[in-house]
C-alpha cells in the first residue's frame, strides 16, 4: 500500500479546477448516459440487452483508440504482470462487471421512473458505499477513517430518496423495484470506481483501466444475455428505430469511467462521489424537464428530494480540522 500512496501522491484534496472538471465530465455525463440507456431500453425491452449494446459500443471505441497508441498498449500490458507479482489484487481486474450491473440497473430503472428519481436512488447507494469503500481500503488510497459528518450525510441521503419518491407512492408509474435497482446500481458503481483506481495505479494510465473495464463489462453482460436467451426464453433485440442519441450511452460511459479512473487514485472514492453528485442531479432534473420519460414529470417532492441530497453532499464534504 505504501507503493500505491507513492504513485498517487500524498494530497487527496481536490482543488477547484479538479472539482469543476469532475462536476462537468462525470456527474452530468452519468445522467446523460442513464437517459440514453433508458431510451434504448424502450426499444430493446430489456435493461440487460441495452447495457450489453452500450458496453460493446464503448469497448469498440476504446479498442480503436488503444490499438492506435503504443503507450496505451504498453499500459495494458502492465496489468497482468502486476497481478502476478501481487502488486495488483486479482479481484480488482473484473471491476467492469460492476459497471455492467450499474448500466443494466440504469437502463431498467430510468425507463420506468425517469432520470431524476433514479439519480436520487443511486446517490443513496453511492453515499453509503463510498463510506465503506474508503473505510475498508478497497480503493487505491488505503483506509480512510469515518467521520460523524459523513455518516450523517449518508442518513440524509436515505431520507432524500424517500422524499423524492413520496409523490409516486400509489401511482401506477411508481416501481419499488426500479428504486431498489437505482440504489443497488449506485453501490455497484462506487465499488467499481475503487477497484478501477487500483488498476490505474498498476497500469499507470487511466485509459488502460477504462479499456479493461469495458472488456470485462462486455463479457459479463454477454454471459448474462446468453443465459437469458438459452434458458429463460429471452430474445436479443437490436432496435432499428428510435432517436439517434440513444446510441450514445457507450460514449458517455467511456468519458465517465475515464474521468473516474483518473480522479479516484488522486482524491479517493468518497471525494470523487461527492463531487460528481451535484452534476448528476442537476443534469437529471434538466433531462426530466426537457425529455421526460413517459408520464413522469418533475414534481415539488422530487425537487425537494434533490435539494435534500445536495444538503447530504455538503454535510458529507465537511472535514474535521
Amino acid at each position: 500500500m505504501a507503493s500505491t500512496r507513492a504513485i498517487v501522491g500524498t494530497s487527496h484534496r481536490a482543488g477547484p479546477v479538479a472539482l469543476i472538471t469532475i462536476f462537468v465530465f462525470s456527474g452530468c455525463v452519468s445522467a446523460l448516459q442513464s437517459r440514453s440507456n433508458g431510451e434504448l431500453t424502450h426499444h430493446t425491452g430489456s435493461g440487460v440487452h441495452s447495457a450489453l449494446i452500450t458496453f460493446v459500443l464503448g469497448f469498440a471505441i476504446l479498442s480503436v483508440i488503444s490499438l492506435s497508441s503504443k503507450d496505451i498498449r504498453a499500459a495494458i500490458g502492465r496489468i497482468l504482470p502486476a497481478v502476478r507479482d501481487g502488486s495488483l489484487a486479482w479481484w480488482a481486474v473484473p471491476a467492469g462487471v460492476l459497471g455492467g450491473v450499474f448500466i443494466a440497473c440504469a437502463s431498467f430503472a430510468v425507463a420506468i421512473v425517469g432520470v431524476a428519481l433514479f439519480a436520487v436512488g443511486a446517490v443513496v447507494g453511492q453515499a453509503i458505499t463510498a463510506l465503506l469503500v474508503d473505510r475498508t481500503g478497497i480503493g487505491p488510497n488505503g483506509k480512510t477513517p469515518l467521520s460523524r459528518q459523513r455518516v450523517f450525510s449518508a442518513g440524509i441521503a436515505v431520507v432524500a430518496v424517500g422524499v423524492a419518491a413520496s409523490g409516486q407512492f400509489g401511482n401506477s408509474t411508481f416501481s419499488a423495484a426500479a428504486v431498489a435497482a437505482a440504489v443497488f446500481g449506485g453501490a455497484a458503481t462506487t465499488i467499481q470506481q475503487g477497484l478501477n483506481g487500483r488498476v490505474t495505479v498498476a497500469s499507470r494510465a487511466p485509459m488502460a483501466s477504462t479499456w479493461l473495464n469495458f472488456l470485462c463489462g462486455s463479457l459479463g453482460l454477454l454471459v448474462g444475455t446468453a443465459v437469458g436467451v438459452l434458458f429463460m426464453g429471452d430474445s436479443l433485440t437490436v432496435p432499428t428505430a428510435g432517436p439517434w442519441w440513444m446510441w450514445l450511452g457507450g460514449v458517455f460511459g467511456c468519458i465517465f469511467i475515464l474521468t473516474a479512473a483518473w480522479a479516484v487514485p488522486k482524491y479517493g472514492v468518497l471525494v470523487f462521489t461527492l463531487a460528481t453528485i451535484a452534476g448528476q442531479l442537476s443534469a437529471a432534473l434538466v433531462l426530466d424537464l426537457l425529455v421526460p420519460v413517459g408520464d413522469n414529470r418533475v414534481a415539488v417532492n422530487l425537487v425537494a428530494g434533490v435539494i435534500l441530497t445536495f444538503v447530504a453532499v455538503a454535510v458529507g464534504a465537511l472535514r474535521r480540522r
